[in-house]
């Protein structure tokens, strides 16, 4: 096996794996500290770290001027906003309901294809985006989630975040970024955790010294900054180059089973009959969606 398909394969589990992962580490975070404080300073110290990491291996650090600029776009989309909001929903809902919502991702990339470059969409896409907004339904219409308003607009916001990914992630497919995608990420990281960090001053959240934070939580958010951050934003970012982005969507669909497995295992979050096959059709949409094995970034004009 060359070294390029080990890059893929390593990449492929990083989104898969460690993305899977961050709801549970979220989640765990949110119920002692503030979100978009945490959030911010997430980003912050894995974007630093990555620029010191740069530094001792000699690794150019400056970007062009229209680098920059993409860079902030792209910060803002994934993280600022795309990340920053799903943590803070994560107040009131559960990390596995907050992972089958985000796996919808793929289906909003389709219609924004069709929406924004007006490639036609297959029969077995269509399917698919049928499955989901079916799945989606199923998903948002039980009665835990109805009759509680925070847990509604979380989850409406949840599917922003959606859209903000989804976005991004075509954004970025074309755009010009730094060519080393470990510095891209850095940038991006940075710059999203500072965006966050105004954020959090901006609604007036109560920062909280490290030295007060639990052990568990301690250990959730270095696992956060290596694992969530460095390790999985740089192979994304690796990954959007390299494959399609349809590809890249397929994490959309891992993510939530590692979620939702890991969210019931630790937190006791419970799997009702309606979630399981809520989970079953978003799946098989997305699926549907993927299976069509089209390329449909390349045709973008």
């Amino acid at each position: 096996m060359d070294k390029n398909k080990i890059l893929l394969i390593l990449a492929f589990f990083s989104i898969y794996v460690f993305w899977g992962s961050t709801y549970l580490l979220n989640k765990i975070v949110v119920t002692e500290l503030p979100p978009l404080m945490i959030s911010s300073l997430r980003f912050i110290i894995a974007g630093g770290l990555i620029f010191i990491i740069a530094l001792v291996l000699k690794i150019p650090i400056l970007i062009p001027r229209k680098q920059f600029i993409n860079s902030l776009i792209a910060a803002f989309l994934f993280l600022a906003y795309g990340n920053g909001t799903i943590v803070w929903a994560l107040q009131y809902v559960d990390s596995g309901f907050a992972s089958l919502e985000a796996s919808t991702q793929p289906i909003v990339i389709l219609i924004l294809m069709r929406l924004l470059y007006g490639i036609k969409i297959k029969t077995k896409s269509v399917i698919g985006v049928l499955l989901g907004i079916l799945g989606i339904y199923l998903l948002v219409s039980q009665k835990r989630i109805v009759v509680e308003n925070e847990s509604v607009f979380a989850a409406v916001m949840i599917f922003t975040c959606v859209l903000s990914w989804s976005i991004g992630s075509l954004f970025v497919a074309k755009a010009t970024l730094p060519k080393n995608y470990f510095i891209a990420t850095g940038y991006q990281m940075f710059f999203g955790g500072i965006m966050l960090a105004i954020s959090s001053f901006s609604f007036g959240e109560d920062w909280v010294a490290p030295s007060a934070w639990s052990l568990t939580a301690t250990l959730s958010i270095i696992a956060l900054i290596i694992f969530g951050s460095i390790a999985a934003f740089t192979s994304y970012n690796y990954l959007l180059k390299k494959v399609s982005t349809e590809k890249v969507a397929t994490a959309a669909y891992i993510n939530p089973m590692v979620a939702v497995f890991l969210g019931w295992y630790f937190l006791d979050e419970p799997l009702s009959t309606q979630t399981i096959i809520a989970a079953g059709v978003l799946l098989t949409g997305v699926y549907f969606i993927n299976s069509a094995k089209r390329k449909l970034i390349k045709k973008a004009p």
